[in-house]
């Protein structure tokens, strides 16, 4: 398995990318929540979305065949 397609940032796909900023951004909105004295119902539920999409994007990532990628840039 190659874990810098899980831990190096440069090696995620898309969806990790935007679960890892989601989950930062949910974790920081959080803070300030608790530190304004506010509840927001089922707020955790973000971290279990975010967790599955990266999850998601993990098994992309590592099962990614670069011969497949449907991206090709030809320069001539």
């Amino acid at each position: 398995m190659e874990w810098s397609k899980i831990i190096n940032p440069k090696q995620m796909n898309s969806f990790q990318f935007v679960a890892l900023t989601g989950i930062l951004m949910s974790g920081l909105a959080h803070v300030f929540l608790n530190l304004w004295g506010k509840e927001v119902d089922s707020f955790n539920y973000l971290y279990l979305c975010w967790g599955l999409l990266f999850v998601f994007g993990t098994y992309k990532n590592l099962t990614n065949n670069p011969e497949d990628d449907h991206h090709h840039h030809h320069h001539h």
